[in-house]
């Protein structure tokens, strides 16, 4: 089973007011294991981004001359995410503006959910954990996920922690560290280095009362997908 955990950043919140995505970042996890491959890529938007944005995520205008335009990876961004469910944080946000960006650069495709399952962790904790803060930052206190170096959202870094909350909350946490390098690591700029636990697993037989819990979980993550949850079809 492959899946795709993506995260982006825009200059603004509403794509129907001309905003636009800024970067995108996306991490593959294949079979519960983080591969360590990825996509990020940096992108010119053509407008100015809102100050209230820049005070999230840190991008400047300036950094952004030069990037590449969406237009421009789009093809490579449909060929690493094609067939794979994207885990995403709050997905009408995201897939809202991938599809902005995907019809505005009159891809191949004009819808995401077209060629990508779609699972929102947001919805998938709120069905966990009703009535409790369920942002990213929450998720990660949760679930003892070191966010500490979470000064400014970044859409690799975000997805980093999402794929820690995410395999944590359906059974099994694998770490993904990913660091700034060099002198200028405070800077969106500098080289994020990802590292995958390569630590063999150890097999161990569940009850029959956890496979009962597990049972429960599939239905929650069926009913959060759309009900393109590949495991409960695989274990129906």
């Amino acid at each position: 089973m492959r899946q795709i955990v993506l995260d982006t950043e825009t200059t603004g919140l509403e794509p129907s007011e001309g905003h636009r995505i800024i970067e995108i970042g996306c991490l593959e996890i294949v079979n519960r294991r983080v591969t360590g491959e990825r996509l990020h890529e940096y992108l010119q938007p053509d407008r100015e981004i809102d100050p209230r944005a820049i005070e999230v995520h840190g991008i400047s205008n300036e950094f952004l001359l030069g990037k590449p335009r969406f237009a421009e990876v789009v093809d490579r961004f449909l060929d690493f995410v094609d067939g794979a469910e994207l885990v995403i944080h709050n997905a009408p946000f995201d897939v809202g503006f991938i599809n902005h960006e995907l019809r505005r650069a009159k891809a191949r495709v004009r819808r995401i959910e077209d060629v990508c399952g779609i699972l929102d962790t947001l919805v998938l904790a709120r069905r966990m954990h009703p009535g409790s803060r369920n942002s990213l930052d929450a998720l990660c206190k949760r679930y003892q996920i070191d966010a500490s170096g979470r000064v400014l959202h970044g859409a690799v870094l975000d997805a980093g922690l999402l794929a820690d909350v995410y395999l944590a909350m359906t059974g099994g946490q694998v770490t993904l560290s990913l660091e700034r390098e060099g002198p200028d690591a405070a800077s969106p700029s500098a080289p994020v280095r990802a590292r995958a636990s390569s630590a063999p697993l150890r097999v161990i037989e569940p009850s029959a009362e956890e496979l009962a819990e597990h049972d429960d979980l599939l239905v929650l993550l069926d009913q959060s997908s759309g009900g393109s949850c590949q495991w409960r079809r695989l274990s129906g």
